[in-house]
């Protein structure tokens, strides 16, 4: 293969900030990656990543949005959602008590992903969380 060719395939979505919106990136997500022993856990994490833009950040007020990029290889699967910002705290894992409602999102996200990275700028946050993807991958993370 040419060392500026690439086989990864990438999509995009945006979706206004209703909470609905959540259940029609899940459904984007799974049609894209049907074939995908992964599918299960992309489609929980673009769940966690959606739902929590709508909750945390500007996305969820009047007029907001978020946008989900899915790239696929070979050798990764990397989801990527960006909120509309609102918010001077940086998203980060926390760890509720077996009580609490809310949370426990990014805690799911990191034990399903083998990598997230959390980028800010000027406009919000992009968080992408990545599956490694190949031979013997079941779930999550490799066999």
């Amino acid at each position: 293969m040419h060392e500026y060719t690439s086989k990864a395939r990438v999509w995009g979505l945006s979706c206004p900030g209703f909470p609905e919106e959540v259940s029609r990136a899940r459904r984007w997500t799974r049609d894209i990656l049907r074939d995908s022993p992964l599918a299960g856990d992309a489609e929980l994490i673009v769940s966690e990543l959606g739902a929590n833009a709508i909750l945390h950040t500007a996305t969820g007020r009047q007029s907001g949005s978020f946008h989900l990029a899915l790239a696929v290889s070979a050798q990764v699967i990397a989801l990527s959602v960006t909120d509309d910002g609102g918010t001077s705290t940086a998203p980060k894992t926390e760890h509720q008590d077996q009580d609490a409602e809310h949370g426990r999102g990014l805690a799911l996200v990191n034990a399903l992903a083998h990598r997230v990275v959390v980028h800010r700028n000027q406009a919000g946050h992009t968080i992408t969380a990545e599956l490694f993807a190949g031979p013997g991958t079941a779930g999550g993370h490799p066999c």
